[in-house]
């Protein structure tokens, strides 16, 4: 399966996320205190969209053979253990009657080491590594309120430019639509799959799994106009400059009503 054109778009907007990066940075007064050997954010929990699992998986299964691959594959198992036991923790929370938030914020400060990390804390492929790799030390607006890393030097309440992380996900989305489309997948659901770096790295992404159908093309259907979006008052611009917007709100402060 080609997905080389695919991959150049999303190598496109990684290149636009770096370039977002290096803006907040730059707009702050001391740049961001993060720098080679800090692994904390590799040992955060989140998950890849379909493009950028696909992505990852390619670039590694070229990278790594014989040896050094079986020792990343081992940590990936180690890593998935780790994640179901979260997981399980997680499901019988729920069953005890504890609330989504406190099961969302206990899962929040779990961590799992990346099989990607190497022994001297740092990344075995950091030139493909993922978009939350990239922006994790910079504020970033998810859902309207403002995260940012406890170790990156920003301070709660004060006013920064964030990433605006709901965007990109739209986009990564939009990318894995492209890419199912482009085979004729039969699995309906496949663009809105996500999995964590550990399954990425081991799973065999054929044309099997990925239910390409080499039968009759689906017919296209008409495209749904957009939603028009909302301004969200957080600068001086209209509402048509939100589509295109990865800047937004204060660290710890939604947007205003």
């Amino acid at each position: 399966m080609d997905f080389t054109n695919i991959f150049e778009k999303y190598e496109a907007l990684v290149a636009e996320v770096d370039k977002a990066f290096d803006t907040v940075s730059k707009q702050t007064e001391d740049g961001i205190n993060c720098g080679k050997g800090c692994s904390d954010c590799c040992h955060a929990l989140f998950d890849l969209t379909l493009v950028e699992a696909i992505y990852l998986n390619r670039k590694f299964n070229e990278a790594y053979k014989g040896m050094p691959r079986s020792i990343i594959l081992q940590r990936s198992d180690v890593a998935d253990r780790g994640l179901q036991k979260i997981k399980r923790r997680a499901f019988k929370a729920s069953q005890a009657g504890t609330s989504a938030q406190d099961i969302i914020k206990e899962i929040s400060l779990a961590r799992v080491k990346c099989p990607l990390l190497g022994e001297d804390d740092l990344c075995e492929l950091y030139d493909f590594r993922p978009l939350t790799c990239r922006i994790y030390g910079v504020p970033m607006n998810i859902g309207g309120e403002g995260h940012s890393c406890t170790k990156s030097g920003f301070t709660s309440g004060t006013a920064y430019p964030t990433i605006n992380m709901d965007i990109l996900q739209t986009k990564l989305v939009a990318l894995s639509t492209e890419l199912t489309e482009s085979i004729n997948s039969k699995l309906t659901a496949l663009p809105e799959m996500i999995v964590p770096v550990s399954s990425a790295l081991g799973t065999d992404y054929t044309p099997e799994y990925l239910g390409e159908n080499t039968g009759k093309a689906k017919e296209e259907e008409p495209a749904e106009s957009p939603a028009e979006a909302e301004a969200c008052n957080t600068c001086s611009e209209d509402k048509s400059a939100c589509a295109d917007c990865n800047y937004s709100v204060s660290l710890g402060v939604a947007p205003a009503e």
